[in-house]
């Protein structure tokens, strides 16, 4: 029976935990979607463009949303909406604006509790890369949720969206 030294065992603990810290990193993001891959899975489909930081107004689209999928009786094969986020629009869906332009602002978590609840009916959020690097907000700060996916940029998304024939609807 061989001999496991302490190295050996200090070693092992080291490469376990920087594969799991890898792990980590991995998931510390939302997934990419490829603009390729976007597609209109419902008969009707909508994309709510979001450039605003105002929450009231958030809320106002967060409220038509919810009335729009009621219409449909909250059927997310009957209708399918997609928010795409830019500019402002994008602080709420971060974990904290620590380090970001709105680092003085605060959000009503009561906005992401009413996104979550909105998710469950298949509601996704789409985030502009070009606006985190613009902005300079580290990509790690958005939230997590399966519902989030970066896009490459959220302009060119929502243009193609419309093209698959989704609806465009901006509140305000």
């Amino acid at each position: 029976m061989s001999k496991i030294s302490r190295r050996d065992m200090l070693g092992a603990a080291v490469t376990t935990g920087a594969a799991l810290g890898a792990a980590a990193v991995a998931q510390a993001e939302p997934k990419e979607l490829p603009i390729q891959s976007l597609k209109k899975t419902a008969k009707a489909a909508t994309v709510y463009h979001c450039d605003f930081g105002d929450p009231g107004r958030f809320s106002q689209q967060l409220r038509n949303i919810s009335n729009h999928l009621a219409v449909y009786n909250n059927d997310p094969r009957a209708l399918k909406v997609v928010i795409v986020a830019h500019s402002a629009g994008i602080k709420f869906f971060l974990k904290d604006l620590a380090d970001t332009p709105w680092s003085m602002d605060n959000i009503d978590p009561q906005l992401i509790e009413r996104v979550q609840a909105l998710a469950t009916l298949g509601v996704e959020v789409y985030l502009c890369k070009v606006t985190f690097s613009t902005l300079k907000v580290d990509t790690a700060k958005a939230r997590t949720d399966d519902y989030i996916k970066f896009v490459p940029s959220g302009i060119a998304t929502a243009a193609a969206l419309q093209a698959k024939g989704f609806s465009y609807l901006k509140v305000g």
